[in-house]
């Protein structure tokens, strides 16, 4: 491996190790993903386009969805227009969680 991504996965181990000693959620990298999809990305955000997005069965991202909106960091609404369709919006907390978690990974 080359020292530029030797140096990436390094930094990002050590914000992965910084952010279990922090009080908060514990999360998956899945959910960690659809986290960073919702927030960092442009709306609408459904379950099914962020499992397209991901390449992933709906299931396995509705169960990430649920861990996440139990945790505070997201909520699920259904579309008034079409019952079927969920959407995902990030909580303050979980905008928080994520500034926390980019400050670790810029501390380096």
């Amino acid at each position: 491996m080359t020292a530029g991504p030797a140096a990436a996965l390094d930094a990002w181990r050590r914000a992965l190790v910084a952010s279990l000693r922090l009080p908060g959620p514990d999360l998956s990298a899945r959910q960690l993903a659809v986290l960073l999809q919702v927030y960092t990305q442009p709306p609408p955000h459904t379950v099914v386009a962020l499992a397209t997005a991901f390449d992933v069965p709906h299931q396995a991202i509705s169960r990430a969805v649920a861990a996440l909106e139990r945790q505070g960091l997201v909520t699920r609404a259904r579309d008034e227009n079409d019952r079927r369709v969920v959407h995902v919006q990030t909580t303050v907390k979980g905008a928080v969680y994520l500034r926390d978690f980019a400050d670790l990974i810029a501390a380096g």
